[in-house]
């Protein structure tokens, strides 16, 4: 029997490119996979990197009874928002939100970090200013993903020849430490992570939202960690030692746990994680049998 068929008390997952295609897929057919599981009280639990409004444009609460949002829950925003429902409706709890002083910190963070590459390196980037407690610095400008909003094929390798002829050293693991080192000077402890395109720089990660939620629903519940399992498409190593955000689901209290990546790109995968490749369909497909076999 395949680990995946193993019946699951909890399952972690990503949202975009691993339970919908891109920005613009109706939530529809992930959300009827979900009723079920969620009606039988398995805790569904969404980590992404994005805002509730996109996710299924912010109404992905309509999709369910109150019964079944009751095992619902969101880990969002790289660590800063943590969802569960109340009525029906979304209810924002465990928020990690910086103080203003604290946020421009950060962007100013970025901002000189931006400056560098620029003044020293020739190399330009974009920021995007409007997260709650991060920043993201786009350094591939003309490199549209269209609404495909996570890591594509061929993108390592597009960001490392980038950085290799603006003379950057170090590669992707250069550049984050690069941040995290400007961070300091600049009287700030920042978190780097990427997905090829975006560096994202902030206070928190993914790691939080999941760690949150470790310790504030499956200990309450009785849930081992064994019992629960952690879906995306971004686990591949994108330089040494740096692993796409997926990876960052993987902490000191979830290893335990079963790990699936469903991205079809070949390369490097922390050791914790099984590459199952399929894309959305496999885990559609996971989704499915979890129900019909229970």
């Amino acid at each position: 029997m395949s680990k995946t068929d193993k019946r699951y008390k909890a399952i972690f997952f990503d949202w975009d490119g691993t339970a919908v295609k891109n920005r613009k897929e109706h939530a529809d057919k992930v959300a009827e996979l979900m009723k079920p599981l969620l009606g039988s009280g398995v805790k569904l639990i969404i980590i992404s990197g994005t805002t509730y409004d996109k996710i299924a444009d912010g109404r992905l609460h309509g999709y369910f009874t109150e019964k079944e949002l009751d095992n619902l829950y969101l880990g969002l925003a790289r660590g800063a928002h943590n969802y569960s429902f109340k009525d029906g409706q979304p209810v924002l709890h465990g928020e990690f939100l910086p103080k203003t002083e604290e946020k421009l910190r950060v962007h100013d963070c970025v901002f000189r970090l931006h400056q560098h590459l620029l003044r020293e390196y020739g190399l330009e980037s974009d920021i995007v200013f409007t997260r709650p407690n991060y920043c993201k610095l786009d350094l591939m400008v003309e490199h549209d993903r269209s609404d495909s909003l996570f890591l594509q094929e061929g993108e390592t390798e597009m960001v490392q020849k980038i950085l290799r002829g603006h003379g950057i050293a170090g590669g992707l693991a250069g550049l984050m430490a690069m941040a995290e080192q400007i961070g300091r000077e600049t009287g700030i402890a920042v978190k780097a992570t990427t997905d090829a395109k975006y560096l994202e720089i902030g206070l928190t990660t993914k790691s939080d939202n999941v760690d949150y939620f470790a310790d504030q629903v499956l200990v309450p519940e009785n849930i081992k960690m064994s019992e629960c399992c952690f879906w995306g498409d971004e686990f591949i190593y994108l330089d040494e030692g740096i692993p796409g955000s997926d990876a960052y689901m993987i902490t000191e209290k979830t290893k335990g746990a079963e790990f699936y990546d469903v991205s079809d790109i070949e390369g490097k995968r922390p050791k914790e994680v099984d590459h199952t490749g399929g894309e959305t369909e496999k885990f559609h497909l996971f989704l499915k049998k979890q129900f019909s076999e229970r």
